[in-house]
Parts: structure tokens; C-alpha cells; sequence
């Protein structure tokens, strides 16, 4: 149970490791994202087909008013042309009532046939993108922390947002549009050919011009596309590290600046759409002329054999109101191709998630974990992030039970891959690693983390109320064990003097109260919670003396009766430890109590007379020496 991060020991948490996620460029990201695919990918679409199974009826329905839709719009021309033959040949006015009546039911049947498919594909469409975010987050949730380490977190939440959304845009509409475009496109050539073949072969004699057109002018609208989608993806990581980064560059007086530099993204992006929206206008001219030159054509020689008598005025008619009908659907496809490569490529990235698999899953025999004394044995246990690169070597530890072990060591000594092995974050290499006697790879997963807590240096609330906070790792608590679980922790006075108590309503990750104030929260979370044994990443590092005081207070509370892994920042926690434990490179050098290290003057006195001593020489929490706290493993 996480109680002072979020999400695990990921990013934002000081338990991450660093180092072993390849770097991954913004240039590259932005890349990733706005990858093209095929047209038409079977293996996406065969995947697709599957989600489509619970919607057999309504995809039925929608694919008959689709082609009920696709028949009135050939039907109209063909109406158009007996009418007005019959009309010329019979000058009968009262017969117009009997057209305008077919012209009405035809336009009706027309109505109704779209709005069905639109509204049943939107049904579709919108049930798709359902199942599929929530596939994914539920999917997300339960993959190991190693691909969080190799994924940038921006480029999960593209996507579940941006490549979902791609997909469900060709499955609500794209589908259907794509196939009724091709049956108009079909039905009016095969309406030319029946009407006057002579006639339909002079016609489509502008169809290769319109060809090559819009082949070139897809070449460069792509381009210009995808420039469109980098420069806006560009302006925003560039407003968005801005925004976050608002005190730094303020302290640096860094305003005038960095206003010139988002105003060159800005430009940049800006360039880009008007460049695009040129091509774009110039498109539907280009279309404009083709088809005019058609009508001509259709015109010319159609006049001519009208006057011969061997067209009727009718059938020119409708010729004419074809060759119309006829390049909107090929623009409407060229627009949709780049559409479809969009969304191909989003339905890879989509089922390549989908398809990762947990690094870390129960075994088929695994039993659960009955309740814990919390006795830790770590039996010749190494570990590696990447191959043949170990970053833990052959740790041997015995924690006993309500024991409290500080963890010590410069940066990147295996302090924090040593307790993530504890919670089987990550699965080690060599050895064994056992809670009351259970191999942890012998047990569930769940079992195993419900009797673990984990408070991390920079606290993670979630949105909602104090309360809910509190019961976040135990929903069946009552009122009454949340007031004692904050009294415990020192947390009850200040969230009683809040106007809404208990009932306020925290903001983004709880800004709207101070650094100890959410720790005290995540303390009274893990308090609440149980957890028999505690890893803690020293929470008192980022605090000034006086709420220090109250943490330190909390803490003592925290630790009582439980076995505890402390990764130890300040000389007060080591010096309430049973055990201090020194890491340096990834093996155990040192095991002692503070006064027996002082006296070996080992590596543990160097560690103290450098840093600790320092950070522990009077100074506030605040603006104690940077040297004080050293940083978390965060490259082990």
C-alpha cells in the first residue's frame, strides 16, 4: 500500500531508479506520436472486428441505412431525369404533384437513413473507445514498475487519450463513410455507363487528372499535417513546463526569456497552419475546375446529342447532377486516407500495450500471504536493471520483527532497489527473499503488498476529500478510526481548523495544504492502513524544523510495532534506528548501531562528517546546507 506516493516507486516518488530507462528525446516522442501507419493494417482491423462482436445488431442496422442512404443519393439524379422526361413529353402540370412526392419521400428516406447510421455508429464508436480506455488503464495498472521506468508517462496518457480517440473516430464514423463513399463512387459510374456509355467514357476522361491531384497534393498536406501536429505538440510541452516550472523561472528571472522562446514555438506552429490551411484552399479549387470541366464536357458533347435526339433532355440532366456528385467522394476519401493511417498506426501502438505482459505475475501454485510478524530475510540476494549489470550483490540481511533498520549510502548505492524488492516492485536475479518464513515469489502479489506500507519523501494525495485520502488503503474504516488514525499522527488538530474539516476538498495532489500537512495525511493513511511492515523514504527532508518536530513525533507513532525500513536522510532518524545498515555500490559494508559506526570510522563516519553532521548542525529544515540530505538512490 502506497501512502506517501502515488503509482508506486515511479516517477515523482524519491524511491525511482535511475539509469536504467533508455533516454527518450522529445524530438522522438513527438515522432512516436504522430507515426503514419497503412491505410489498412489487417491485423489492427482483425483486433477491431472483435470489439464490433457486442454490437452485431446495431452495426447491422447501421450498415443497411448506410446503404439505404447510398441508394437515395443515386436514386435523386435518376429521379430528376424520368421527371423531367415524363413532364416534357406529356406537359401534363398535374403530374407534378406525383413527383414532388417521390422527390419528398426520397429526401425523407434519405434523412432517416443517415441519422440512423450516424446515431447507431456513434453508439458504436463511443462503446469501443469505453472498453478500450478502460482496457487499457486497467491493463496499465497492472504492469510491472520496470515499464513505467521505460516509458514516458506523456506518451502513455497519448495513448489511452490521442490514439483511442483516432481509433474510435474510423470506427464511429470513418467505417461506413469509407465504404458509402465507395458505393457512390461505383453507383455513379455504373448510372453513367447505363444512362449513356458514349457519353460516361468523355466524362471520366478528367478522372487521371484528378487523380494525379490529389496523389500530390496528399504528399504535401501529409507533411504539412504532421509539421501542424509537432508544432502544437511543441507549443504545448513548452506551455506546460513553463507552467510548472513557474517558481524556478521566476527566481531566475527567466520571464522575458522564456517568452521568447514560446513565442518561436508559437510562430513556429503558427507557420505550419497556415501553411497547411494553403493547401487545404487549395484543394477544393482545384476540385472546383476538374468537375466544372467535366460538366463542360458532359455539356458539349451531351447538347450535341441531345439535339441529335439520341440523349434525352433528362438524362443530361442527370449527367450533369453526376459528374457533380461524382469528386466528392474521391475528396472525401483522400482526406480520410491520412485519417485511416492515423488510426492504424494508433490501433499498433493501442494493442502493443495491450500486449505487454506483467515482467512480475504470480506464480501458478502462489498461496496467500497469511498475516505477517514482519521477519525479512535477505538470503544471498542480487539484482540487475539491465543484464550482466548488477546494481545489488549478494545481500545478506536478517530484519527481525518490529525491528527498525536505516538504510544509508551515497547516491546510487541500491538503498531504494533494496526495499522495492521488498514489495516485488522488481523480481531479483540470484537468492531469495523471504517474509516469516514465505519466499515472496510463493505468495500473491496482493497479499503481499496489503501488509506492506509505503510512505515516500514528496507525499502523494489524490483528488478528493482529506477523508477519502485517509481511507484510501482501507475503504471500510470507520469516522471514528479516521479521527484516530490523524490524532495518532498529530494530523487531527490542523484538519479540524480547515473550514470543511475532514470534508475538504484537496486540489491537485494537495497544494492547498503545506508540505508537512500532506505528509502527516500519508502518515495517518499508513496508520490506518496497518501494514505490518513500514518502508519509509525519510520524510522529514523537505520540511522546516518546527513541522519536522510534529513529523518526527508522527513518525515514532508510525514505526511502533512494525518492522521498518527507513531510508534515512537526517541524523534523527538513524539515531532512533535499531540498526543502521551501510550500502555503498551496491553491497553491505556496514552493520552497526550510530555509536559503534562513529567508533570504526569507516565509511559510515565519512557519510556522517560529510553530510549529515552538516545538515544536522542547527540549521532549519529549510535552508539547512544542500548537502545535508542526500538525494535518494535514484540511479540504482
Amino acid at each position: 500500500m502506497m501512502h506517501g506516493g502515488g503509482g508506486g516507486m515511479m516517477h515523482g516518488g524519491g524511491m525511482m531508479h535511475g539509469g536504467a530507462r533508455p533516454g527518450l528525446s522529445r524530438a522522438g516522442d513527438l515522432i512516436d506520436d504522430i507515426t503514419y501507419g497503412k491505410a489498412y493494417d489487417h491485423t489492427v482491423v482483425t483486433r477491431l472486428l472483435r470489439y464490433l462482436k457486442d454490437y452485431k445488431g446495431r452495426f447491422a442496422i447501421a450498415l443497411i441505412s448506410m446503404i439505404v442512404y447510398t441508394l437515395t443519393l443515386l436514386a435523386m439524379p435518376q429521379l430528376v431525369k424520368i421527371a423531367i422526361d415524363d413532364l416534357t413529353t406529356t406537359r401534363e402540370l398535374s403530374r407534378l404533384t406525383i413527383w414532388l412526392g417521390f422527390f419528398i419521400g426520397n429526401g425523407l428516406l434519405n434523412w432517416g437513413s443517415q441519422w440512423l447510421q450516424i446515431l447507431y455508429m456513434a453508439y458504436i464508436g463511443q462503446g469501443v473507445l469505453f472498453k478500450l480506455r478502460t482496457q487499457m488503464f486497467s491493463h496499465l495498472q497492472k504492469l510491472s514498475l520496470s515499464f513505467y521506468d521505460r516509458h514516458e508517462v506523456g506518451r502513455l496518457m497519448s495513448r489511452v487519450q490521442n490514439d483511442v480517440t483516432a481509433l474510435q473516430e474510423v470506427v464511429s464514423a470513418g467505417v461506413l463513410d469509407i465504404t458509402a463513399d465507395l458505393l457512390t463512387l461505383g453507383g455513379i459510374v455504373f448510372m453513367l455507363f447505363i444512362n449513356n456509355a458514349q457519353l460516361a467514357l468523355i466524362t471520366l476522361t478528367v478522372l487521371p487528372i484528378m487523380v494525379v491531384v490529389m496523389a500530390i497534393w496528399q504528399r504535401y498536406s501529409r507533411t504539412a499535417f504532421m509539421r501542424v501536429r509537432m508544432a502544437i505538440s511543441a507549443v504545448n510541452a513548452g506551455l506546460q513546463e513553463n507552467i510548472s516550472g513557474a517558481r524556478v523561472i521566476q527566481s531566475l528571472s527567466r520571464e522575458d526569456l522564456n517568452l521568447q522562446r514560446f513565442d518561436d514555438m508559437n510562430t513556429a506552429n503558427l507557420d505550419a497552419n497556415i501553411q497547411a490551411g494553403r493547401l487545404t484552399a487549395g484543394i477544393q479549387p482545384a476540385t472546383e475546375i476538374l468537375m466544372g470541366a467535366g460538366i463542360m464536357l458532359v455539356v458539349i458533347f451531351g447538347g450535341m446529342q441531345v439535339l441529335d435526339n439520341t440523349l434525352t433532355l433528362g438524362a443530361l440532366v442527370a449527367f450533369v447532377l453526376y459528374v457533380q456528385r461524382f469528386f466528392d467522394p474521391i475528396r472525401r476519401l483522400t482526406m480520410q486516407y491520412a485519417q485511416l493511417q492515423r488510426a492504424m498506426a494508433g490501433g499498433q501502438r493501442i494493442f502493443e500495450v495491450l500486449d505487454t505482459e506483467a515482467e512480475i505475475v504470480d506464480a501458478t501454485d502462489a498461496t496467500e500471504l497469511p498475516t505477517i510478524e514482519g521477519d525479512i530475510i535477505f538470503d544471498h540476494v542480487s539484482f540487475e536493471y539491465v543484464p550482466d549489470l548488477e546494481v545489488l550483490q549478494d545481500i545478506n540481511l536478517h530484519v527481525r520483527p518490529g525491528e527498525t533498520i536505516a538504510l544509508v549510502g551515497s547516491t546510487g548505492a541500491g538503498k531504494s532497489t533494496l526495499v522495492s524488492l521488498v514489495a516485488r516492485f522488481y523480481e531479483i536475479v540470484k537468492g531469495t527473499l523471504t517474509i516469516d518464513g514465505h519466499d515472496i515469489r510463493q505468495v500473491t502479489q496482493s497479499s503481499l503488498r496489503r501488509q506492506i506500507g509505503i510512505v515516500l519523501q514528496e507525499p502523494f494525495l489524490f483528488s478528493g476529500t482529506i477523508k477519502e485520502n485517509i481511507l484510501y488503503g482501507r475503504r471500510d474504516a470507520t469516522d471514528e478510526e479516521v479521527f484516530q488514525a490523524a490524532k495518532a499522527v498529530g494530523a487531527h488538530n490542523f484538519i479540524e481548523h480547515l473550514e470543511e474539516g475532514y470534508d475538504t476538498i484537496l486540489q491537485e495532489r494537495g497544494s492547498n495544504l503545506s508540505v508537512g500537512q500532506r505528509q502527516l495525511v500519508s502518515f495517518a493513511r499508513a496508520v490506518l492502513a496497518d501494514p505490518r511492515i513500514l518502508i519509509l523514504d525519510e520524510a522529514t527532508a523537505n520540511v522546516d524544523t518546527q513541522t519536522e518536530m510534529l513529523i518526527q513525533d508522527a513518525l515514532r507513532q508510525l514505526l511502533r510495532g512494525r518492522t521498518s525500513l527507513v531510508i534515512a536522510h537526517r541524523l534523527s532518524t538513524i539515531h532512533d534506528a535499531d540498526r543502521v545498515i551501510v550500502l555503498e555500490n551496491g553491497s553491505i559494508v556496514e552493520t552497526g548501531t550510530h555509536q559503534e559506526l562513529m567508533a570504526k570510522e569507516g565509511v559510515y563516519y565519512h557519510l556522517y562528517t560529510m553530510s549529515y553532521a552538516v545538515g544536522d548542525s542547527g540549521s532549519s529544515g529549510d535552508d539547512k546546507s544542500p548537502n545535508a540530505a542526500p538525494p535518494d538512490d535514484t540511479s540504482s
